[in-house]
């Protein structure tokens, strides 16, 4: 059990997270009589898990809101740095993904998807572009996939489902 506690430490950290917060609480529930808070001890391990969860939550939802923007804003002066949010969006994600972080970003894209809608929405109205803002999709046009691996530099000045330019 060890090595396969240590193995998905390093392969899935949040997973690894769930699972030793569960261990600790069956401990616990087993009146185990040693110096050791497990409940406490638990829930900062499951806390440690959460915060990696929704900082790729709060990564991805900026690369929505800044992807919607290029896909939808006419405006050419703040494209660079939306470019660059979200390059530093793929790199902080990246750094926190796992597979089953991964799982929970699919499932909650609809939703991270809305936000991030919102953002993008609220931005581009603050700037006088409510027309850019009214043509934002209801429902999520890329996959999460397409979201984490389309290269930041190429192909975000088009709206989404059109044709790369050639």
């Amino acid at each position: 059990m060890a090595r396969d506690a240590a193995q998905l430490y390093e392969e899935d950290f949040y997973a690894w997270t769930k699972e030793q917060a569960a261990a600790l609480r069956r401990l616990a529930a087993e009146r185990w009589n040693g110096p050791l808070d497990l409940e406490h001890l638990a829930e900062e391990v499951e806390d440690l898990g959460k915060e990696q969860r929704n900082a790729v939550r709060s990564q991805l939802r900026r690369i929505i809101e800044h992807r919607l923007k290029l896909a939808f804003s006419p405006a050419l002066a703040p494209r660079p740095l939306w470019r660059a949010s979200c390059v530093a969006a793929l790199a902080e994600i990246e750094d926190r993904l796992t597979p089953t972080i991964r799982r929970d970003l699919r499932a909650r894209l609809p939703i991270l998807y809305a936000r991030g809608r919102e953002l993008a929405a609220l931005g581009l109205e603050a700037h006088g572009e409510r027309e850019a803002a009214a043509r934002i999709p209801e429902h999520c046009p890329w996959t999460l996939d397409e979201l984490l691996t389309l290269p930041p530099e190429e192909g975000l000045d088009r709206e989404p489902g059109a044709a790369p330019p050639r």
